[in-house]
């Protein structure tokens, strides 16, 4: 038999004290907050007796930090699958507004198609292989639940294909909170949400530089 369940985690805080947007960039890790929101998570998860059986992270830093508290609650080694990553996008390193890009004509061309994106890597190429992971993570677990650790835009991807919504949208409106929990379940021949939950709701967290 397959696996039961697969939950999404995004990671928790990062330590991002000049508010750049971080994308792919190497070595931001998770602030002090960060990694306490990863433990509470994982606490949670533990907590609801689901039997975990797999734990798969990105292989950015800040997920491989996110997925040490799952390894610790349920006695797994993480694997890493990149196409668990963050997207791509040209505006990594920068602290990015409207008005640093109004004053920066040289950056138009890269918002020409913000359904797209045109600054980054295409939405339905994000969803596609976020949901590639989730087939293949699922067959190949015979037996409990898997945790996939990842980013924000990838879980929201795959939430908004399940729903059937479009995937162009306002990311102020995105609904993953830092180490927050996506459920889905296997029904028929596709995957479904059912449950999500923000662990640490209130918890005070900064939450910028996300793609």
């Amino acid at each position: 038999m397959p696996a039961d369940r697969i939950h999404l985690v995004r990671h928790g805080e990062v330590h991002n004290p000049d508010g750049v947007l971080y994308g792919r960039l190497p070595h931001f890790a998770l602030s002090v907050r960060g990694q306490e929101m990863a433990a509470v998570s994982a606490a949670a998860l533990k907590a609801e007796r689901r039997p975990v059986s797999a734990v798969i992270a990105s292989p950015l830093l800040r997920t491989r930090e996110s997925a040490e508290p799952m390894q610790e609650a349920f006695g797994l080694e993480v694997r890493t699958d990149q196409r668990l990553i963050e997207p791509h996008n040209v505006f990594e390193g920068r602290q990015l507004s409207g008005t640093h890009i109004l004053l920066r004509p040289h950056l138009y061309f890269h918002v020409r198609n913000p359904f797209l994106p045109s600054w980054g890597e295409p939405y339905a190429q994000v969803a596609a292989r976020m949901l590639e992971a989730i087939e293949e993570a699922w067959r190949n677990t015979p037996d409990g639940d898997v945790v996939l650790v990842s980013h924000q835009l990838p879980i929201v991807m795959v939430q908004r294909s399940l729903a059937g919504l479009p995937l162009a949208h306002n990311p102020k409106k995105r609904r993953c909170a830092l180490s927050s929990i996506t459920t889905l379940e296997r029904q028929g021949d596709k995957f479904v949400e059912i449950d999500y939950r923000d662990p640490n709701a209130g918890a005070g967290a900064i939450d910028r530089g996300a793609v």
